[in-house]
């Protein structure tokens, strides 16, 4: 069982990358986000927000854009009240790892859908 210091209950790894990991915890029924220095939980609802904002952040013109506000960018959280300051480069890690859990979400849920729906 993983534990984040500072996250208080017991929590179940979702999915990694180099930059960061995704836990659930059943217990508050969150999807705890740790990505480089920050630590975020959130309501299922909150998360696919987040995933939405984060997905429509246009890397391409990030990439060629030559002026100084697009080096990095800010995204804030739904309801934890945190911003992240980006590079592009995390925020591809960062995609890749919300992306990465939400299909884990996604197959645990059907998983769990088709296992007790066979028993029923």
């Amino acid at each position: 069982m993983n534990q984040i210091k500072s996250y208080p209950y017991q929590i179940e790894e979702l999915y990694r990358n180099t930059k960061g990991c995704t836990y659930q915890c059943d217990l508050t029924n969150r999807v705890v986000l740790q990505f480089g220095a920050y630590v975020s939980a959130f309501k299922f609802h909150d998360f696919r927000s987040f995933c939405q904002k984060v997905n429509s952040v246009n890397i391409h013109e990030m990439i060629f854009n030559l002026s100084d506000e697009y080096d990095f960018q800010a995204i804030q959280t739904p309801s934890c009240q945190q911003t992240y300051r980006l590079s592009l480069c995390e925020l591809v890690q960062l995609r890749d790892l919300l992306n990465g859990t939400k299909f884990t979400l996604e197959l645990n849920s059907l998983l769990h859908e088709r296992i007790y729906s066979v028993n029923a």
